[in-house]
């Protein structure tokens, strides 16, 4: 709990940080465009690869197998596309790099073992 107060307070701050840099370098408007146009690059970029997270997902149920590789890309893919529109330099870098499939075939390992973490200390409980 203590780490996500920290973030809500630290990110937007080195997001303002980042944005006022960025304004007095290449100046507001190429700043606005810029975070207009990884907004708009994003959302396309999210929903292109939902679908084909979806897609796999289905074709794995009709095999009879569990998707859980595909859900953990799903639920990338939605992290990634929600910081890709907010607004902000270091929110955009993070969304592409849990968007695009090589860097995201990286981090998907480290997510795997912190919701592992997670599940045997008890912090979440799966029902089944």
């Amino acid at each position: 709990m203590r780490v996500l107060i920290l973030l809500f307070i630290l990110v937007p701050a080195a997001e303002i940080g980042v944005l006022l840099f960025s304004g007095n370098t290449i100046g507001i408007w190429p700043t606005v465009a810029l975070l207009i146009i990884t907004g708009v690059l994003g959302s396309y970029l999210a929903k292109k690869q939902g679908m084909n997270a979806i897609r796999k997902v289905q074709e794995q149920l009709a095999y009879g197998r569990l998707p859980g590789d595909e859900i953990l890309d799903g639920v990338c893919i939605l992290l990634g596309g929600v910081m890709l529109l907010s607004p902000g330099f270091l929110t955009d870098i993070l969304g592409l790099i849990l968007l695009l499939p090589p860097t995201r075939a990286v981090l998907k390992p480290m997510i795997l073992k912190l919701l592992q973490k997670w599940m045997n200390k008890g912090t979440y409980t799966i029902i089944r």
